[in-house]
């Protein structure tokens, strides 16, 4: 078999989200099932579907465009504000799309009424994360331009913690949140469809809390397919870690000194490694590099140490084991190994299991 390869469990990620799809429905909290890590994999959004999620979302329109090739038809969602390059293809193939520019929604307009559809908007709130959001001062008056403009719909509000500068959705800007919407539908004579508060780094608060407010819909990636929460990175109580492996095959195998010799720069990534001379070791490389794949993202098997990647090769002190040339070694992998192996045209991806093998 092909390696580097991802080998991806179809039934434990079906497994992760109908977890969190029971769960979270004692909230009264849907889910959004969130494919941009996979490539807008259409084997996994089927899975996704299968498990109860009540649409996907996905960052990019090309992978929209691909799961709709695919056969798709379930709800989808552009989670990025949509590029005025790409407006056609986002009323095309998204039904919805989170937006925070009103230029871009006017064009949305535009684009659907030329289409003869109608295009569902959410607006994004700034809440301190400082990505993308109207701050909610302005958010009123943004929702009474966008409801002043043809063949787009204002479905709902949400916004994003976590993810540009780690900020955690907590009660305090979740209530805030639940306020707006609260005060939007108020004062336009609304019921918004949708009230989404965020993502994977809001499954902690959601359990925690007495009342999560207007807060009904949650987008989810990593979770369903690491298992884990992004905050901390902990693991999730019953869910799999090891839905998503990563399988490299050995190039070179040979006992070499743990320190390098000659005068040290930087290398080719600007890196200045230090090592701990520990005399000789089995040193292993692997064919796989930083062009494919995170190697900070990376846990290697028990007892060998990651020490280091170039653009192709990985780097691993194998420890007391003594790995041939041709054998493979599976690897962990985090959110930002995932995202890079997935988006890698050299990294294959092979599925097994769960219902989409058999859809």
């Amino acid at each position: 078999m092909t390696a580097p390869r991802l080998e991806i469990r179809l039934d434990r990620i079906g497994h992760n989200a109908r977890t969190l799809v029971k769960r979270l429905a004692t909230r009264g909290i849907s889910i959004t099932g969130v494919t941009k890590a996979t490539l807008g994999s259409a084997e996994i959004a089927r899975e996704l579907i299968v498990a109860g999620v009540v649409g996907i979302g996905d960052s990019r329109v090309e992978n929209i465009e691909a799961m709709r090739n695919a056969g798709l038809s379930c709800p989808m969602t552009l989670l990025r504000s949509p590029m005025l390059s790409q407006i056609d293809s986002v009323v095309t193939h998204a039904d919805v799309s989170f937006n925070s520019e009103l230029d871009v929604i006017a064009l949305l307009s535009r684009a659907a009424r030329a289409q003869h559809r109608d295009h569902g908007i959410v607006l994004m709130v700034e809440l301190g994360d400082l990505r993308e959001g109207v701050l909610p001062g302005d958010l009123e008056a943004v929702a009474r331009e966008t409801l002043h403009l043809p063949n787009v719909t204002l479905v709902g509000i949400g916004t994003n913690l976590g993810c540009q500068s780690g900020v955690s959705p907590d009660q305090r800007n979740m209530s805030e949140l639940s306020s707006l919407a609260t005060s939007l539908e108020s004062t336009f004579g609304l019921t918004f469809d949708v009230v989404s508060g965020g993502n994977s780094a809001n499954l902690d608060w959601v359990f925690d809390c007495d009342d999560v407010g207007r807060i009904d819909n949650l987008r989810l990636g990593e979770s369903i397919l690491l298992g884990r929460e992004p905050l901390r990175r902990r693991p999730l109580d019953g869910l799999y870690g090891d839905a998503v492996t990563l399988v490299a095959e050995v190039i070179e195998s040979k006992t070499k000194p743990t320190q390098a010799w000659g005068e040290i720069n930087q290398t080719a990534f600007g890196l200045q490694p230090r090592a701990e001379d520990r005399g000789m070791t089995t040193r292993v490389i692997l064919g796989v590099g930083r062009q494919d794949v995170d190697p900070d993202g990376l846990v290697g098997p028990a007892g060998m140490e990651i020490l280091g990647a170039s653009s192709d090769h990985l780097v691993v002190d194998a420890g007391a084991a003594r790995p041939v040339v041709g054998s493979e070694m599976t690897f962990q992998v985090d959110y930002s190994a995932l995202v890079r192996a997935m988006t890698s045209p050299f990294v294959a991806r092979v599925f097994t299991g769960g219902s989409a093998m058999t859809a």
